[in-house]
C-alpha cells in the first residue's frame, strides 16, 4: 500500500519549493466547485520539485493527476485516489521578439494580455478560455476558429520519471480537442508560441469582441467547466441536446444551461453524481433522438 506520509516527508526533506496537503479538498480547484479530497495534494513551484514528486510518486505506487485551473474537470464526490500535483506554482510567462514561452500553470487569459501588451497578434481566442497554459496544450483548446495549434511552436515535456525532452509541434499530433498527451501521459511544463507583430489597440479590440459574444452566449455566471461534450461530425452538441428538448433539464443541482444547452452548470447545491448521471442522460437521450453518440469533453477523476 503506497505510504502518503512517507512520500511527504522525503519530499519536504528534498526541497523547499512545494506545498504538501492531506485531504485538500478539489472543489477548491474546480470551476464546477465540486469533488471530494485528495490523498495528498502537492504544488511545486520548480520543476525540480516537480521531478522530485513525481519520482517518489513511482517508489509508493501511487498515480500522479495533473492539476491546472480545473476549468475542465469533474472530480469525484470521494475525491482522489492519489497524488494531485497543482502546477499554478509554475507560471512564468517571457516574450522575446515574436515568440512567448509560457510555464504550464501561466493562466491562459494572461498568456494572451501579455502577448497584446507585446503588440503580438495570434492569440486573442486565447483571451476568454479560463484554463492554464498546460491544460489548453494538452486538449488543443479553441475558440471561434483558432486553436493552440495554430500557435505553438514546441513543447517542453516531462515524463513521468522525471525525464525531459523538447517535442516540436509536428510532433504533438494535435486534433480537435486532443494531443498526444491524452495518451502518452507526458506533462507539459511550457511551451514556445509563435505570433505575429500587430497592433495593440486593434489587438485589444479583438479581445473585446470576443469577450462580448462569450458574454452573449455562454452561462458565464455559474459554475461550470465550459463546452461539456465534444461537437460531432457535421452536428453542433448545444443544437443536438436542445432539439432533444432537454434545454433547463435537471436532476439534483445540475442543469443543462438554459442560455446554452452546450454547458451542464451546478446550480450550487449539485453534487459531481449529479452532474456525471445527467451528463449520462443526456448522451442517452440525444442518441435515443438523433443517433448521435455525444462525447464528453469535461475529464473526469474518481469513481461515480
Amino acid at each position: 500500500m503506497s505510504d502518503i506520509i512517507k512520500l511527504a516527508e522525503d519530499l519536504t526533506v528534498a526541497t523547499d519549493d512545494v506545498e504538501i496537503v492531506f485531504g485538500e479538498p478539489m472543489r477548491e480547484h474546480t470551476s464546477f466547485r465540486l469533488g471530494g479530497g485528495a490523498w495528498i495534494y502537492i504544488k511545486p513551484y520548480t520543476e525540480e520539485a516537480l521531478r522530485t514528486g513525481l519520482q517518489l510518486c513511482l517508489r509508493e505506487e501511487l498515480p500522479p493527476f495533473i492539476l491546472g485551473k480545473g476549468t475542465n474537470l469533474l472530480v469525484s464526490d470521494r475525491g482522489v485516489p492519489g497524488a494531485v500535483f497543482d502546477m499554478t506554482g509554475l507560471d512564468a510567462i517571457r516574450i522575446e521578439g515574436t515568440k512567448i514561452t509560457a510555464q504550464a500553470g501561466a493562466l491562459l487569459k494572461n498568456v494572451a494580455k501579455a502577448a497584446a501588451e507585446a503588440s503580438l497578434t495570434g492569440l486573442e481566442f486565447a483571451h476568454g478560455i479560463p484554463g492554464s497554459l498546460g491544460g489548453a496544450v494538452v486538449m488543443n483548446a479553441g475558440a471561434f476558429g483558432p486553436e493552440m495549434k495554430d500557435v505553438v511552436e514546441s513543447v517542453r515535456l516531462m515524463d513521468r520519471y522525471g525525464q525531459i525532452r523538447e517535442v516540436p509541434a509536428a510532433e504533438m499530433d494535435f486534433g480537435y480537442r486532443h494531443s498526444r498527451l491524452e495518451e502518452s501521459g507526458e506533462i507539459v511544463l511550457s511551451a514556445v508560441l509563435t505570433l505575429e507583430e500587430g497592433d495593440r489597440s486593434a489587438i485589444e479590440a479583438k479581445m473585446r469582441e470576443l469577450g462580448d459574444k462569450r458574454r452573449e452566449k455562454q452561462p458565464l455566471n455559474t459554475h461550470n467547466a465550459g463546452s461539456t461534450f465534444k461537437r460531432p461530425a457535421g452536428y453542433f452538441a448545444g443544437k443536438l441536446i436542445e432539439d432533444a428538448g432537454l434545454k433547463g433539464f435537471t436532476m439534483g443541482g445540475a442543469q443543462v444551461s438554459e442560455k446554452h444547452a452546450g454547458f451542464v452548470i451546478n446550480t450550487g447545491t449539485a453534487t459531481a453524481r449529479e452532474v456525471w448521471t445527467l451528463c449520462r442522460e443526456v448522451q442517452r437521450i440525444v442518441k435515443e433522438k438523433s443517433g448521435v453518440d455525444l462525447e464528453l469533453e469535461v475529464r473526469t477523476w474518481g469513481a461515480f
